[in-house]
């Protein structure tokens, strides 16, 4: 999400901003990059596409992509009917220059659609050798067995993964969501495992910070700023201090740590920001040190479905 067009947002690294970090994740070893249709309004695809046909070896890379959101206003840009992904993949296809995505997944749940009709088309897109996987992202536990359930009745393409929404300071996917995917051996890659950047421990209660995102994300206000998650962030600082690492390797590293999560997807507008993701692979925390960072945590409203 964080490479595409500034004109979307004016965080966003342009893609001459952009092709350091992808020739840096690919020389550490990381091989999955995680993109959508909306981002940047297909912008995101084709800078994410060129640079990995430029630094990566195809065989070897695991480029997922999604389908939901629309990009124009149009009444069958958006959804997950059977007309719109099957028109999407084929957008996105082109937009990256690829045959095939690894990992098609759907960005959010569509109440007006029936889910016999998306799993369908799904399981199409992957017959058709335009998707190898497909996978989902935030909804309800209860909508997400329904879907998997309907698979699995009808011999359809199943679910994967699950990307949803899960961090220190929101950690209400622990109730359902992650017990359903363990038992269902579905792959957790949650989004958002820094809060948008607030774990990094640079806002502030008045709501700032010192990055154009901390200043500019309404939506991160909407979702943190409360005070419990202040003294969440305090203390992922304190800890920090201790091991004598950044705030956002230990947030990393409490997720990694967490029981069925297989990856955390994370962004980064600096290259420092990306060193500390990948140091943050090899930092373990102890159980001392995780009941320290978990005990504050107040139950949140849902968050991130929409």
């Amino acid at each position: 999400m964080t490479y595409g067009s500034s004109t979307w947002r004016p965080w966003i690294l342009d893609e001459d901003a952009a092709r350091p970090f992808f020739k840096r994740a690919v020389e550490a070893g990381i091989n999955f990059f995680d993109t959508a249709d909306m981002y940047s309004l297909g912008a995101s695809e084709e800078v994410t596409g060129r640079a990995l046909r430029e630094f990566g070896n195809r065989d070897e890379l695991v480029i997922a992509t999604k389908v939901f959101f629309p990009l124009t206003a149009g009444p069958n840009s958006g959804g997950l009917s059977r007309k719109h992904i099957l028109s999407a993949i084929d957008a996105s296809l082109r937009r990256l220059g690829l045959e095939y995505v690894d990992l098609y997944q759907i960005h959010r749940f569509d109440p007006a659609t029936p889910i016999e009709e998306t799993l369908e088309a799904l399981h199409d897109v992957v017959k058709s050798g335009k998707a190898r996987y497909i996978g989902a992202s935030s909804m309800f536990a209860w909508q997400f067995a329904k879907m998997l359930n309907t698979s699995r009745a009808h011999g359809w393409t199943r679910f994967v993964s699950m990307q949803p929404h899960y961090n220190l300071v929101y950690r209400e996917e622990e109730r359902e969501m992650l017990p359903l995917c363990i038992d269902e051996g579905i792959g957790v890659i949650p989004w958002s495992p820094l809060a948008r950047g607030f774990l990094a421990g640079n806002r502030t209660r008045d709501k700032q910070g010192g990055t154009s995102r901390s200043q500019t994300d309404d939506y991160a206000h909407q979702m943190y700023y409360a005070d419990s998650d202040f003294t969440i962030v305090e203390r992922v600082v304190e800890v920090a201090k201790r091991r004598g690492v950044a705030a956002a390797q230990i947030a990393l590293a409490w997720v990694l740590n967490r029981p069925g999560v297989t990856a955390p997807i994370t962004g980064a507008s600096k290259l420092e920001q990306l060193e500390q993701s990948i140091a943050a692979v090899e930092l373990t925390l102890d159980a001392e040190e995780m009941a320290f960072l978990e005990e504050p945590y107040v139950p949140h409203r849902v968050l991130g479905h929409r």
